[in-house]
């Protein structure tokens, strides 16, 4: 028998979350590397749920707040693997590649500021994301009007020239 059961990631309005899958429990402390070293003014919190041995769930970070909150989410999730980031003073486009690039990651389900909600699938085994609600449903397709403003905006953020 399979439950599904959706996680709501708690997290500030002004922060944002990536949610991945790693192998190994020195993936906590890469993954710290990877996030000071893509930005190092950065302030996060990651939690890392191990899978086997302690079954604990490991954290790091450079902010007690935000290393809080990734672990209070990475319990609620309680699947083993799964490690969850949330950020402040940067965005996940300046770190992503960085966190892809551990060797251990094995993949990411989402990074993001919108509200997310992790689909766990509970098993007499255990527990594992089968999935993450990302945000809300659309709600048409873009006009010319809209891909002029998304041009803008990049550009006046310094995403493109």
């Amino acid at each position: 028998m399979i439950d599904i059961e959706a996680v709501l990631i708690e997290k500030p309005d002004d922060s944002n979350v990536i949610i991945g899958q790693t192998h190994f429990i020195k993936s906590v402390e890469d993954l710290y590397e990877a996030m000071v070293n893509s930005v190092p003014t950065i302030r996060f919190g990651i939690g890392f749920c191990e899978a086997s041995q302690d079954r604990l769930v490991r954290v790091d970070g450079n902010d007690d707040e935000l290393v809080r909150l990734a672990a209070d989410n990475a319990m609620r999730i309680g699947a083993g693997h799964v490690f969850v980031v949330i950020m402040k003073d940067a965005f996940p486009i300046n770190v992503l590649g960085a966190v892809k690039s551990v060797p251990e990651v094995c993949s990411v389900f989402c990074a993001t500021a919108n509200e997310v909600e992790v689909l766990v699938a509970k098993t007499s085994r255990g527990r594992g994301v089968v999935g993450v609600v990302d945000g809300q449903t659309p709600l048409g397709v873009e006009t010319e009007d809209h891909v002029k403003k998304r041009k803008e905006f990049l550009r006046a953020i310094g995403y493109k020239r």
